[in-house]
């Protein structure tokens, strides 16, 4: 009911540091030996993670027999506190090669040296928690190894198979993020009218879910709507992204819903600050995009549904549906004369008549006059408590 707060995600690594290469692979004997001795032949250490403290002692021997030249640990939250502390520092340490351990080590955990990762029936895991259990290796400027077993010709349910295979694609620094939104997916939402953790929405999608809960909230807080009004805009201005400034095409995609959102001076403002700070000073197709999606923005809030050019007016059109003040109008009429148009027809329509000049002057120019007539016939919440 308060909103929803905007986020900030840190993508930008600390120098010298690479992505894990991730491998989920059948579980065999010498997998874990070539990757054990390849690592100690680099005067490194390993994790083997086994999350079963009942017959952690058995698979202790077995990996003593495998690998005799290792000096195995065994860490688990079952042994006693000093006991245990005193293997984790002597890990730390590099007293040991090994470390066999259950997710004790899930967090919280930074071993510089420790930079391959055997995990044991991985399927059982969480996607978060193989996230997490991850980060515990390539926390130097080394190349880390996460290998990410299962036995050998079990088959998987699907979620755990969607699991790994989020997991073995989410490989780039930063993409926390996009891991919690696919375990969202696979696991569903909670329940917004019960108690329930979990649930399903693959039938809506996660933007139309999204939408629906801002509309109901909006409803419940008894804010005006002008229901589902799409604005159009029919301009001739060259109003894109180009590669060459935001060279990731995911980022793109991002950056493109973030300028979709503008609706107002601080938001235009903000989205400005943002691009400099991470790709430089924008491009003018990139000043001309966000000049149409604050436009665009300012005309959804006070109901018009097509904005256009025409003999060098900017002509905008109320929606059927769409409810101005019409005392409010009048008075913005007499205030700005000659500038302001208002014609007859049905649905009316608003045009803004400035100086011949280019379709990207003429929306950048009609910006300032826009900001009041947004702000007079439907200002933001921010707005009028102020």
């Amino acid at each position: 009911m308060v909103g929803i707060r905007d986020m900030s995600l840190l993508r930008t690594p600390p120098e010298e540091r690479y992505p894990v290469q991730n491998y989920v692979v059948e579980y065999s004997d010498g997998l874990v030996r070539d990757a054990i001795l390849r690592e100690m032949g680099r005067d490194g250490q390993v994790y083997v993670l086994y999350n079963r403290v009942q017959s952690i002692e058995r698979f202790y021997e077995r990996l003593r027999k495998l690998v005799p030249e290792a000096r195995i640990a065994i860490g688990h939250g079952q042994m006693k506190e000093h006991q245990l502390e005193d293997v984790m520092l002597d890990f730390y340490d590099g007293k040991y090669d090994v470390l066999l351990c259950t997710t004790i080590i899930e967090a919280g955990l930074d071993v510089p040296k420790a930079n391959t990762l055997i995990v044991i029936d991985a399927d059982r895991f969480g996607l978060a928690q193989l996230y997490q259990i991850r980060g515990r290796v390539g926390r130097s400027n080394r190349l880390a190894y996460a290998y990410l077993t299962i036995q050998p010709g079990k088959v998987l349910t699907e979620n755990a198979d969607k699991r790994l295979d989020a997991i073995r694609e989410f490989t780039e620094f930063g993409a926390g993020f996009r891991v919690a939104m696919r375990d969202l997916e696979i696991r569903g939402t909670g329940n917004l009218l019960g108690n329930a953790q979990s649930g399903h929405m693959a039938s809506v999608g996660y933007d139309l879910y999204v939408k629906m809960i801002e509309e109901t909230v909006r409803k419940l807080r008894g804010d005006v709507s002008l229901g589902d009004i799409q604005t159009r805009m029919e301009l001739r201005v060259d109003a894109y992204l180009p590669t060459g400034y935001v060279t990731s095409d995911r980022q793109r995609i991002e950056v493109y819903k973030k300028i979709a959102l503008i609706d107002g001076e601080a938001r235009r403002d903000d989205m400005i600050e943002e691009l400099i700070d991470r790709f430089g000073d924008p491009p003018r197709p990139v000043i001309n995009l966000i000049n149409v999606a604050h436009l665009k923005g300012l005309c959804s809030r006070i109901g018009v549904d097509n904005v256009s050019i025409k003999r060098g007016f900017l002509a905008m059109r109320f929606a059927p549906t769409a409810q101005p003040d019409v005392e409010k109008l009048v008075a913005l009429l007499g205030k700005h004369n000659k500038t302001l148009i208002l014609s007859a027809t049905q649905p009316p329509v608003l045009m803004i008549n400035l100086p011949p000049t280019t379709p990207e002057d003429l929306v950048r120019k009609s910006l300032p006059l826009m900001e009041e007539i947004a702000d007079t016939l439907a200002p933001l919440k921010g707005a009028q408590s102020a």
